[in-house]
């Protein structure tokens, strides 16, 4: 086995030093989260599906579908550096609004108490008595229409959807480099990109140039 040294005088074997360098390295993972049977409260999952198949999300990215899993979800966030969670949070406002959340603000998390609201505080302060919360967590949501029965987003939601998938975008830009390449619905180069599922015709449309503003609870609207 080739050894090299790692400049205290030891030799380290060379595969074990690759696997150090990989856990030195901040790890960022993107959780999905919501309930797909109930309308806008899957927006979450629907916003990460769509990722799974935008180019732009760089390979170092893990994506999780969390769905309503709650705490079954620990192992998976364990380790990582950052988490960018993407789900359905009502803070009473227009439906489609984007809500931008982190730090100690999400220790207050907004609503009505629904099921994952809860599971997202308790997952986090799990990991906090592990020692393994992240160092960064930031929650994008998007205030939801409706969550009664259903397995299709409203109107006003389906419609902001791609402003939720480009905030995401933006928020893993930030942390991670990525490559430049088109938006998921323009024509992509052959050999570039994620594995990801085929759309299927009549799915949600992962993409569009509509801007709007992100809504931060607490600030004036």
């Amino acid at each position: 086995m080739l050894l090299r040294s790692n400049g205290f005088g030891h030799a380290v074997p060379r595969p074990l030093q690759k696997d150090m360098n990989k856990r030195a390295q901040p790890r960022t993972l993107v959780l999905g989260l919501g309930n797909t049977i109930r309308s806008d409260d899957g927006v979450g999952v629907a916003a990460l599906r769509c990722l799974e198949e935008d180019p732009r999300v760089p390979g170092a990215v893990d994506l999780v579908e969390g769905g309503t899993k709650g705490l079954e979800l620990v192992s998976y966030i364990s380790g990582m550096s950052r988490l960018l969670v993407l789900d359905a949070v009502d803070v009473g406002a227009v439906a489609g609004t984007i809500v931008s959340m982190r730090g100690t603000e999400l220790g207050s998390l907004p609503g009505n108490g629904n099921a994952h609201d809860l599971a997202l505080a308790d997952i986090l302060n799990a990991l906090r008595l592990l020692g393994q919360e992240p160092q960064e967590t930031v929650l994008l949501g998007m205030q939801p229409g409706t969550t009664e029965l259903g397995t299709s987003l409203s109107k006003s939601v389906e419609s902001s959807l791609p402003r939720l998938v480009e905030a995401a975008i933006a928020q893993l830009s930030l942390w991670v480099a990525s490559r430049t390449v088109p938006p998921c619905d323009e024509v992509e180069p052959a050999g570039i990109g994620r594995v990801g599922s085929a759309r299927k015709a009549g799915s949600v449309r992962c993409s569009s140039s509509t801007s709007g503003a992100i809504h931060v609870p607490g600030n004036s609207r």
